[in-house]
Parts: structure tokens; C-alpha cells; sequence
């Protein structure tokens, strides 16, 4: 894939900010990259970027390049990396899904993600929320209104995700399932064109990650968000309640970005990229970006991460096998 010119992060005065050190010096890699299953803008884009610069100005790398691997619903990139030299100048920053869901989703994947990845680092974490637009009365003010609603128009009882065979697909399923009502599911490419079918009213609700909505939130917006989906209220959104709180107590679920490294790489340098990770996370520039997109920075222990994954894979696994969607079908 060729490399543009503004993949390339802080190349230039990078050799200063190396000299600043010994130790800088010493552990600089000369070119790191980031393999990113997705396109260029998308938040796990951004996020690699941002950790990037932050990796360069501190002095872990003399370059970072960004490497847009999109296509497949992020499996390219997780196969760039398992393809990738284990010297660890080389990770990944994918979403859980890929390696948490896709298992269970697809009949058979180009990559095992057991053994091919080496874990280093969470980066984000994310809560779900789940809005109505227009297209529902405003006298539906919460959860139990919403699917209350839904028994009584059927033909109206859609809710929309970013994507079929997303972890959002299958909330807006479950959700239904736990209410009693039977849910359509509706899947579009992104965000993007969702909350716009949403605001115009086609669509009646929308389970999309919480920042899809943050900036509707404002006293004249055509959406109202019913619920967040995490374990607490969002400290985006704390006026909104839970589906814990609604009554909904088992469905608690979040979505995480994690960073890592092909299989066999060597556990120093796993090491110091776990330390430098740390760093460039807890940067106020990345926390504000990510607070900026509904994400909160966490930076983890390797083991911290594969705990989060096969959390998930306990979490999802029977999810899906229960709603017996596959994306090979």
C-alpha cells in the first residue's frame, strides 16, 4: 500500500526531541507503524494518529506511519499484522469486535485471534446509547416507553444500527428480546447516514456508539437519547440512565480499542511499548480527542487487555449464537 506523505507523523524535529534523552535515544525505533482496519477519519484512524505524534514527540519512535488497512469490517488490518515482523516495531489499534465477535460471526476468519496478536495495551473505552428521533412521540421518554410504543405499532418496531453484524446490531436485537417485543433490525454503513434517516424521521430509534449523539444533544434537537449502555452513567451524558437502571440489569455492555503486537514478539518490547502507550494516552490532547468522540483513555496492563477480550468473548459468544446471525450468510 503506498504511504502518502501525511501518514507520516513528525518526522521532522523528531531528531531534537530525541536528543533530549540517553534513554530516548537508546529506545527509539526508527519508523514505527500502526496498522488501522478502517478508513482514514474514522475514530480508530484518529486515535492511532493522535497516539502517533504523542510516540514521536516523546521519543519512543523517530516516525510514525499510519497504515489504513480498510476493507473486510476491519480484518485487513488484523491480518496486516499477523503478517507483520515481531520486533515490535509494528501493532495494530483495532476495535474488540475483530477478534471478540468475528469468531462467532464468520465461519472462518485469515487469522486465529488467539494466536496470531500479542496483546500491549487497551486504548479507549466506549459506551453504547440508543435515541429516537421525530419519527417517535414525544411522549416516549425512556426505555420502557420506547419498547411500550413498539408493542403497540408493530410495523414501526425498527431499530437501526451502524452496522449489521456490529456489536450495536445485536444490542438493539437483545434489547428487544429482554422487553418481549420483536425488534427489525436495521443496518447502514456507519453513523453517518443512520442518524441521518433518525433526525428525518424514517427511522424511529438508533443504537450507535454514545458520541454518534453528543453534539445532537441540545435543547432544539430533533433526537432524544433514552439510555446509555454501560455499567454506570456516562460522565458524557449523566442525565441519561442506564438500561441498567431502566430495568434492563443484564444488559451492560461497552466497546474498547486495544493495541497489539504479532504473535511471538519479545516480551521487552511489549514492555516498552505498554510503557510508551501510557504515556501518549494520558497526553491531554488524546484524552480531549477522545472525550471529544464519547471515549474515555485507558491505558492497561497486557493482561488487562486479554482479560477485557475474553470478558467479551463470554459476553458476546452466546449473544450471537442465540440470535443465529452469521455474515457469511
Amino acid at each position: 500500500m503506498p504511504l502518502h506523505r501525511r501518514h507520516l507523523l513528525g518526522a521532522a524535529g523528531a531528531g531534537l526531541l530525541l536528543g533530549a534523552t540517553p534513554l530516548a535515544r537508546a529506545q527509539a525505533a526508527d519508523t514505527v507503524r500502526i496498522f488501522v482496519g478502517f478508513p482514514a477519519g474514522t475514530t480508530p484512524d484518529t486515535l492511532a494518529r493522535k497516539v502517533g505524534e504523542k510516540l514521536v514527540q516523546a521519543g519512543h519512535a523517530k516516525a510514525v506511519v499510519v497504515e489504513n488497512r480498510a476493507g473486510a469490517g476491519g480484518q485487513l488490518g488484523v491480518t496486516a499484522l499477523k503478517g507483520a515482523p515481531a520486533d515490535g516495531s509494528q501493532l495494530l489499534l483495532t476495535p474488540m469486535s475483530m477478534l471478540g465477535v468475528y469468531p462467532f460471526t464468520y465461519k472462518k476468519l485469515p487469522y486465529d485471534p488467539a494466536a496470531d496478536v500479542t496483546p500491549v495495551s487497551l486504548g479507549a473505552r466506549f459506551d453504547y446509547g440508543i435515541a429516537v428521533g421525530p419519527g417517535v412521540p414525544d411522549s416516549v421518554k425512556d426505555i420502557p416507553g420506547l419498547m411500550a410504543w413498539f408493542k403497540a405499532n408493530p410495523g414501526k418496531a425498527n431499530i437501526g444500527s451502524p452496522a449489521t453484524g456490529s456489536t450495536l446490531h445485536f444490542t438493539a436485537v437483545t434489547l428487544g428480546r429482554a422487553a418481549g417485543v420483536e425488534v427489525t433490525h436495521v443496518g447502514y454503513r456507519g453513523s453517518t447516514p443512520a442518524l441521518q434517516d433518525l433526525i428525518g424521521g424514517s427511522l424511529p430509534a438508533l443504537c450507535s456508539p454514545l458520541g454518534t449523539f453528543l453534539s445532537h444533544m441540545t435543547p432544539n434537537s430533533k433526537l432524544r437519547l433514552l439510555a446509555s449502555s454501560g455499567a454506570r452513567r456516562s460522565r458524557f451524558s449523566p442525565q441519561v440512565p442506564t438500561l441498567a437502571e431502566q430495568g434492563f440489569k443484564d444488559l451492560v455492555f461497552d466497546e474498547w480499542y486495544g493495541f497489539y503486537l504479532p504473535a511471538k514478539a519479545p516480551d521487552e518490547a511489549v514492555r516498552r511499548l505498554n510503557a510508551a502507550l501510557h504515556e501518549a494516552l494520558k497526553a491531554p490532547e488524546v484524552i480531549e480527542t477522545l472525550h471529544s468522540a464519547g471515549m474515555e483513555s485507558s491505558p492497561s496492563t497486557p493482561s488487562e487487555l486479554a482479560a477485557a477480550l475474553q470478558r467479551d468473548i463470554k459476553i458476546w459468544g452466546p449473544i450471537v449464537k442465540s440470535i443465529g446471525f452469521t455474515a457469511d450468510s
